[in-house]
């Protein structure tokens, strides 16, 4: 496939023959759209994505047809605030109501089930203690279920279930979707960041989330095909989108060196 030494072996037919899997990274997640952009251009056309956290944005938005200049463009001149809103904490420090209103301003599609791509959004059930996915349900209240960093956002109660953060339990979604597809690509662009941690309850829970992430994405690393990394973007912090557009072009240059390397350049 593609002229590329894939470890396909002898495997059955799939109901999907390319499947990509997104991991979290807050802002870094743009990283994601900058690595469709580079598969695009090779010829490797995903048929069903899924995204954790901010996988799952990019996941929605490009399985809505919005390509990733238009994605980087639509949170480049916004802050942290204008997402979320300060609650007075008891469950979380900050609400996702105001990310899930940009969520419907900008996706014309309401339903996972009614994008043109097959998509799923993975999250963690917070009270049973299970991933969960969702390849139906409203958008705004999945993708910000699959968002929700404990601690940091209050959980999103849906149905009376309260969810979180799909990194939670596994940063890389590769196990929804590996047995659904006969070739698996996986982009993780969740590296551990560098630095001084502040003795602040929100800088550790972000770096507590960071550091059992990078730990629980290693076995579904090991479920892909093709895997992506962009360790690089390690420099740049997780609510900060200032360095998007940086993001969105090293995702993009990573993910071509990776096809280069291999003899594959665009179409």
């Amino acid at each position: 496939m593609f002229g590329l030494d894939f470890k396909l072996g002898s495997r059955p037919k799939y109901p999907y023959k390319v499947g990509l899997a997104l991991s979290g990274g807050g802002a870094r997640g743009f990283a994601h759209a900058g690595a469709i952009k580079a598969m695009l251009e090779v010829g490797l056309k995903p048929d069903t994505v899924a995204g954790v956290s901010a996988g799952s944005v990019v996941a929605v938005m490009h399985a809505a047809g919005i390509p990733g200049d238009e994605m980087v463009d639509m949170f480049a001149d916004l802050k942290f605030n204008d997402l979320c809103e300060w609650k007075v904490p008891k469950d979380g420090f900050f609400s996702l109501e105001r990310f899930q209103e940009f969520l419907r301003k900008h996706i014309k599609y309401r339903r996972i089930e009614e994008l043109p791509l097959r998509t799923l959004v993975c999250a963690t059930d917070f009270d049973a203690g299970r991933k969960v996915v969702f390849d139906k349900g409203p958008i705004a209240e999945c993708v910000s279920a699959s968002c929700c960093i404990p601690i940091v956002f209050q959980p999103v109660v849906m149905d009376g279930v309260r969810y979180v953060d799909g990194g939670v339990l596994a940063n890389l979604p590769a196990w929804a979707l590996r047995d659904d597809c006969r070739f698996l690509v996986g982009v993780n662009c969740s590296p551990v960041s560098h630095g001084v941690v502040k003795d602040n309850i929100v800088q550790i829970a972000m770096r507590s989330y960071e550091l059992m992430a990078k730990n629980n994405a290693s076995h579904d690393m090991e479920l892909c095909d093709m895997l992506v990394r962009t360790d690089e973007i390690a420099q740049y912090k997780v609510f900060d989108l200032k360095g998007i557009r940086r993001v969105y072009q090293r995702g993009y240059d990573d993910t071509m060196a990776f096809f280069r390397s291999r003899g594959v350049e665009p179409k």
